[in-house]
């Protein structure tokens, strides 16, 4: 009997790859998207691993959307054995510039998004004791992403809800995993370029934060080496927790364990003057930032 998976958020980066990595690995996949006229790449990546993505319409920040689309999986499928909310968004800006209304457009879909789809397919796991939900965080979840105050927000809250999930589901069999990527090859770095106010207050910041991403756009994971880690993750008999992956991730999560609350944020927001390079960089990484 074929695993039967669902991967939100399918068209691109981290999706598009666990999607087509684990139909190769014999699940039946269901990939989520907000448009099937634009998952033309992910069909043909899977088709030259000679495996099939089934799609599925569905935006993760409209209720009736996921419940529309969850309806027709459990439909044809009778169940879903995994769940990958990967669907997200970025989200830059300092506290003092971003819109309270920005903030839950961001939390709605990298949230509550993912809110919605573990209601779709929960009372059908804990009814059958078993199933995982793999939750696809960020190491801004472990630590706070300069100039990124939305999106760092949405990921914290993401990581702790998994926490708490994984409380409440345990006693049904149900297996909560929390995968935390760094930098990975990925379509959210094209498509998250917006600064709130590049010549304000915060314009150091912007561009530190730019800088950061663009010296790790060198060294970016293959998204397929993420999707390796998840498939271990839903398959291992001995799983944990936490899994970090990616450029940076480690780095980034060790660098956040050994910062005290007396000067933490200094070596993150705070150069000793504004010529200095990204110091969070050299500081986690050991690497100066690009000016390309």
């Amino acid at each position: 009997m074929s695993t039967i998976s669902v991967v939100t958020g399918a068209n691109s980066g981290i999706g598009r790859a666990t999607a087509v990595h684990l139909a190769a690995e014999g699940h039946q996949v269901y990939g989520t998207v907000r448009s099937r006229d634009r998952a033309a790449k992910l069909l043909d990546m899977a088709a030259q691993k000679g495996a099939e993505v089934r799609l599925v319409e569905l935006d993760v920040a409209d209720d009736d959307s996921v419940k529309a689309g969850f309806a027709e999986i459990l439909d044809e499928a009778g169940r879903v054995d995994v769940l990958v909310n990967n669907a997200g968004v970025g989200g830059n800006g300092v506290v003092e510039e971003t819109s309270p209304g920005f903030y839950l457009d961001v939390m709605n879909v990298n949230l509550c998004g993912a809110v919605r789809c573990i209601q779709a397919v929960l009372p059908q796991m804990r009814e059958r004791k078993g199933g995982a939900i793999v939750n696809i965080t960020s190491v801004a979840g472990r630590l706070a992403a300069l100039a990124q105050a939305p999106y760092t927000a949405s990921k914290w809250a993401f990581e702790r809800l998994s926490e708490e999930l994984a409380q409440e589901v345990a006693p049904f069999g149900v297996r909560v995993l929390i995968i935390e990527p760094g930098v990975t090859r990925s379509a959210i770095f094209a498509k998250n370029v917006d600064i709130p106010n590049v010549d304000g207050p915060y314009a150091a910041h912007y561009r530190r934060m730019l800088q950061f991403y663009a010296a790790g756009r060198l060294s970016e994971t293959d998204p397929f080496e993420v999707a390796e880690v998840i498939h271990h993750a839903v398959t291992t008999d001995q799983p944990q927790l936490r899994y970090s992956i990616s450029w940076g991730a480690t780095e980034t999560i060790e660098a956040g364990a050994t910062m005290s609350d007396a000067h933490g944020a200094a070596p993150i927001g705070r150069p000793r003057d504004q010529s200095e390079p990204d110091a969070r960089s050299r500081v986690v990484f050991g690497r100066e930032p690009s000016t390309g």
